[in-house]
């Protein structure tokens, strides 16, 4: 049986001062993107199977999520699985997608606590009917939320994003609904997986590797990027922090000069 509805809720007020007081509000990122790395590796250094840094790396996306929304972020933006994560061991995959089922159902509270509006992007519909039920109902429960929104990409490359927005673009040309002239960089932008998702400020990549992967090739395009060595399960606020105060340092230019 489904939850009833709830109405949405206004979020905590935010105390980033409290938390960064070496860091001005205006600099704290309205959008992060993380790519979670290392979870495996985690796991290896434990003795343990792949899956068991899956379910520690929950831990992370917990804290860091609460601590986006105590520090104003506006939207957060997780790589949690990607189109090329299908081509793991079956094992593996179908493990992901019990944990993501049992995470979307579990952290409701968590979710509702801190008013939180929960959301996917990707070809999200190619997940397990179970795990895509559970994602979906957590999307509605937390619909009217007003504070930050959490974005999990799921079956997500932007590769696949750009050629998906891109064939819609060609079924509204071929229909009639939009003219070959007027497509341009806001027409594409607005066939997004998310059209309203913010470009993303701030994108972090986990576990020391110098690569993208494939993570919002769009929305990346003028983000600072910081690499942390640590693993994903091992990621906690303080972690957050750094990267935050390396952001606040940096002078962003989007291809301009800094004026005199």
């Amino acid at each position: 049986m489904k939850t009833a509805r709830v109405e949405g809720r206004k979020p905590p007020t935010p105390y980033p001062e409290k938390i960064l007081p070496d860091v001005p509000p205006a600099k704290i990122p309205a959008s992060i993107g993380i790519i979670m790395d290392g979870n495996g590796r985690w796991a290896r250094r434990a003795g343990w199977e792949r899956v068991k840094g899956h379910t520690a790396g929950i831990d992370s996306v917990r804290e860091t999520s609460r601590e986006c929304a105590r520090l104003g972020v506006k939207e957060l933006t997780l790589y949690a699985f990607s189109v090329e994560n299908w081509k793991r061991p079956r094992k593996e995959v179908s493990y992901l997608m019990r944990l993501l089922r049992t995470f979307a159902v579990d952290e409701r509270p968590e979710i509702e606590e801190n008013a939180i509006r929960f959301t996917t992007i990707g070809r999200v519909d190619d997940m397990p009917k179970p795990t895509l039920d559970a994602l979906r109902e957590t999307e509605r429960l937390s619909a009217a939320n007003e504070g930050m929104t959490l974005r999990l990409a799921l079956s997500y490359g932007g590769r696949s994003e750009l050629a998906d927005a891109a064939k819609r673009i060609a079924q509204d040309v071929e229909a009639g609904r939009l003219r070959s002239k007027d497509v341009d960089e806001a027409a594409l932008a607005a066939r997004l997986y998310d059209p309203s998702m913010r470009e993303v400020d701030l994108c972090i990549r986990t576990a020391g590797e110098m690569r993208v992967s494939n993570f919002l090739l769009w929305q990346i395009s003028y983000a600072e990027l910081y690499v942390t060595d640590v693993l994903w399960p091992d990621f906690r606020k303080q972690h957050l922090h750094a990267a935050v105060r390396e952001y606040a340092r940096r002078e962003r230019r989007f291809g301009g000069l800094i004026a005199k």
